[in-house]
C-alpha cells in the first residue's frame, strides 16, 4: 500500500526545492508525476518557486472548494491517455493551505489508488498556531519528516516570524503570502520569544485545564517578559 508523506519545516527549509528534486528523481527514471498546490498561494502564479531559483508549473490548483480526489483522477486519466503511463506519485506544495477534507482526499488517493502522495508545508503560522491543513496532515499521514533550517543564532529554527516593512508583527490574518511588504524569518524558540516579548499564540486559544475551560487573567495566561533568554552566538551553524 502506498503512503501519505508530510514533509514539513520552517520557512526557508528547502521544502519546494526538495519537492522539485523528488519530481525530477521520479521522471529521470521514466515515471509520471502530478504536481499541485492550493490556489491561495499566489506566489509564482501557477508555478512552484524554489528559493534556489528553480521553478516549475503545477498540473492543477486546488481552490478551497475543490474535490481533490476527483480532480486528481481527472488529471491522472489525462496523463494515462497522453503518455500511456499511469501516475506514479502526487506531489503537493504549500500543503498547509489545504482544507481538512482535501487532506483526507490525499489519504484516500494513497490508500485506495495505491499512489504515493508527498505533501510539503509548514506546521504553524506566525503566531505558532497550526494551519488546518497541517494539523490534519500531522493526524493522518503515514510518515512525518522534518526538513531543517537554522535560526539567525545558529540553532534549529522551528517557528516563523512575520515582518511587515522589516518589523516583526504578531497580529493579523493567518494567511499573508510573503512578498514585498510581508516577509518571514525562521526563528528558534528563544529568538521567537525574544521578539514576541514572551507571547505565544497571541491568546487565540482559551486556556484550559483537564479538558475544561477556566477563567484566567489574559495577562497571567501570557505574561509579558522583559527579555527572553538570549541565544548564545554559534561558532558555526549546526542543526542537532
Amino acid at each position: 500500500m502506498a503512503k501519505l508523506y508530510f514533509r514539513y519545516g520552517a520557512m526557508n527549509s528547502g521544502k519546494s526545492t526538495s519537492m522539485l528534486q523528488a519530481a525530477y528523481n521520479y521522471e529521470e527514471r521514466g515515471h509520471q508525476v502530478l504536481l499541485a498546490k492550493p490556489s491561495v498561494d499566489t506566489k509564482g502564479d501557477r508555478g512552484i518557486l524554489s528559493r534556489l531559483g528553480v521553478t516549475r508549473g503545477v498540473d492543477f490548483l486546488l481552490t478551497p472548494d475543490t474535490d481533490a480526489y476527483a480532480l486528481f483522477q481527472q488529471h491522472r486519466a489525462d496523463t494515462l491517455a497522453g503518455t500511456g503511463l499511469d501516475v506514479s506519485a502526487l506531489l503537493v506544495d504549500e500543503a498547509q493551505f489545504l482544507t481538512e477534507t482535501q487532506v483526507d482526499d490525499l489519504l484516500r488517493i494513497a490508500i485506495i489508488e495505491n499512489i504515493p502522495v508527498l505533501a510539503y508545508g509548514i506546521r504553524t503560522d506566525f503566531q505558532t498556531v497550526a494551519f488546518p491543513g497541517s494539523r490534519r496532515l500531522l493526524e493522518v499521514s503515514h510518515s512525518l519528516e522534518e526538513l531543517k533550517t537554522i535560526c539567525r543564532c545558529g540553532r534549529k529554527a522551528v517557528f516563523n516570524g512575520r515582518k511587515v516593512d522589516g518589523a516583526f508583527v504578531f497580529d493579523g490574518d493567518q494567511v499573508a503570502i510573503d512578498g514585498v511588504e510581508v516577509t518571514y524569518e525562521s526563528l528558534c524558540g528563544s529568538c521567537y520569544l525574544e521578539e514576541s516579548h514572551g507571547v505565544l499564540n497571541n491568546r487565540r486559544r482559551e486556556p484550559a485545564e483537564r479538558g475544561r475551560s477556566i477563567d484566567v487573567d489574559p495577562h497571567e495566561a501570557n505574561p509579558p517578559i522583559e527579555s527572553a533568554p538570549a541565544c548564545p552566538p554559534a561558532s558555526s551553524p549546526s542543526i542537532p
